[in-house]
């Protein structure tokens, strides 16, 4: 490969001529009518314009393609199952970017139930992994919104959280090896299933949260862990949010680390989620502030799991962190318990424009967050309604606000900034971040330089260009493009 990639040893034709030999040209796509759904959010945010979509099927594949792209000095944006939140894996505007689409790399190569792992391909779908490993009696524990769509090379690259983070972590602790293309072409075989190797540095978390910027994850090997046998969900009224942080610790003193999840939703988010979904139905009669949706699971039979969660739950009532609680008796009630956590965003996307946020605070600041936010919230936008919910578990809130009812959606987007600026003020403050779960992107760079360490910056940038010193790999998501590149 040239060492001087600057100067394009290919036109435009014979690149993609050359992209189509490698992976077929069925597999190559280049007309706007077939490329259209591979350059735009789904959300609709962050409009592009790709030169091509290139949809290798095989490693081999993708690491052909990366050194074609660089020996014609073009830029590539991995592409998952484009189920993003912050505009990182879609073409910008120019029309020189090609997107690297991963969903033809779908297969499922090995499960071993006695080591309790799986190794899949970058594009297979998150459920299809679920599915995978319930086939062998296994869970693997990783769940979101998107699951029919995401991909695990996407989970990967922003190191998705999801509903069960309190109880098995982020994707990041998921991951035992990975297989990645550098931006030279090489291939890093790095699949391992080892729980122990002590052998230098642990190159896998460089690149998990990295989104795409450093390599392109092709497969991945991660846990699996035995399949709950006994599962018990509730729907618990509190009066107040530091109700929540206290109940979290009460149920982990008596229950352990069997509490798989523990959502929050403030009572204006419920009441968003049953306008717009009438066919919902509360499962508290009491209206109360604030609503807890917890579930727990144990893995044996040998343990009287919902009797066990009755009794904390209970004891939580005599001591006055609860103040009424809805126990599911069937998996159905589970279901449609779920079904109104599940269906916030989709609500607030029928409410009309929005404001998103996506912070963390310890889990002990959550209260004081939300009540230093929301008053200020109210004094910037009277009326504005915070559509709060989250995972209490990993202090990660979803901040978000709505306009006032009846109020107008320029005049309330035109206050987006004043209203970022307390959010994120205030989450650095409490010692937190301004990005938990859904990565930097584009959407949230300058914020990223403003409140990430100067320190950190400037080694994030020296890993870059250490990997992709030519920066054909996702150039200018996560960290800003400098002048001088």
């Amino acid at each position: 490969m040239s060492s001087d990639i600057s100067s394009s040893q290919f036109t435009n034709t014979a690149l993609l001529k050359r992209l189509a030999n490698i992976v077929g040209a069925d597999a190559l796509l280049t007309e706007p009518a077939d490329t259209v759904s591979y350059s735009t959010e789904h959300r609709g945010n962050y409009p592009g314009k790709a030169r091509a979509v290139v949809r290798p099927s095989s490693v081999q594949e993708v690491s052909e393609v990366v050194i074609a792209c660089a020996e014609a000095g073009a830029t590539l944006i991995p592409q998952g199952g484009n189920t993003g939140l912050v505009g990182g894996s879609t073409p910008d505007e120019s029309g020189d970017e090609i997107v690297l689409s991963l969903t033809r790399m779908n297969r499922i190569r090995e499960i071993n139930p006695i080591d309790n792992t799986i190794t899949v391909e970058a594009g297979c779908i998150l459920q299809k992994v679920q599915q995978a490993a319930v086939e062998k009696n296994r869970l693997f524990p990783l769940t979101l919104g998107a699951e029919g769509t995401a991909t695990i090379g996407g989970n990967l690259s922003t190191n998705a959280g999801g509903d069960q983070v309190l109880r098995y972590g982020n994707t990041r602790d998921l991951a035992l090896g990975l297989e990645v293309v550098l931006p030279d072409g090489r291939i890093w075989n790095g699949l391992s299933s080892l729980r122990k190797d002590n052998t230098g540095y642990d190159l896998k978390h460089l690149f998990i949260g990295g989104e795409g910027t450093l390599g392109i994850i092709t497969a991945a090997t991660m846990k699996l862990m035995p399949l709950p046998r006994q599962q018990a969900t509730a729907w618990i009224g509190l009066n107040d949010a530091r109700a929540a942080v206290e109940l979290l610790a009460h149920l982990k003193e008596t229950l352990g680390d069997r509490i798989t999840a523990f959502e929050i939703m403030a009572r204006e988010t419920v009441d968003l989620v049953l306008q717009h979904f009438p066919s919902l139905r509360e499962p508290l009669q009491s209206r109360p502030s604030w609503v807890i949706l917890a579930e727990v699971s144990e893995t044996s039979t040998h343990i009287a799991l919902v009797e066990e969660f009755e009794t904390a739950l209970g004891s939580a009532i005599e001591a006055g962190l609860v103040a009424d609680v809805a126990i599911a008796m069937s998996e159905a009630q589970a279901r449609a318990m779920w079904r109104l956590r599940e269906a916030v965003p989709e609500a607030q996307r029928k409410d009309g424009p929005s404001l998103k946020h996506d912070i963390s605070v310890p889990i002990s600041r959550i209260p004081d967050f939300i009540s230093l936010t929301v008053p200020e919230m109210q004094k910037e936008v009277p009326g504005i309604r915070c559509i709060i919910f989250g995972h209490v578990g990993d202090g990660n809130l979803h901040f978000n606000q709505s306009r006032p009812r009846g109020g107008d959606a320029s005049a309330f987007l035109e206050r987006a900034n004043a209203i970022h600026e307390i959010v994120h003020e205030t989450a650095a403050r409490l010692g937190g971040s301004i990005s938990a779960e859904h990565g930097i992107g584009r959407q949230k760079q300058d914020i990223l330089l403003r409140y990430k360490d100067p320190v950190a910056i400037s080694l994030m940038y020296r890993i870059k260009d250490a990997f992709d010193p030519h920066h054909i790999f996702n150039p200018g998501r996560l960290l800003p493009t400098r002048a001088s590149k």
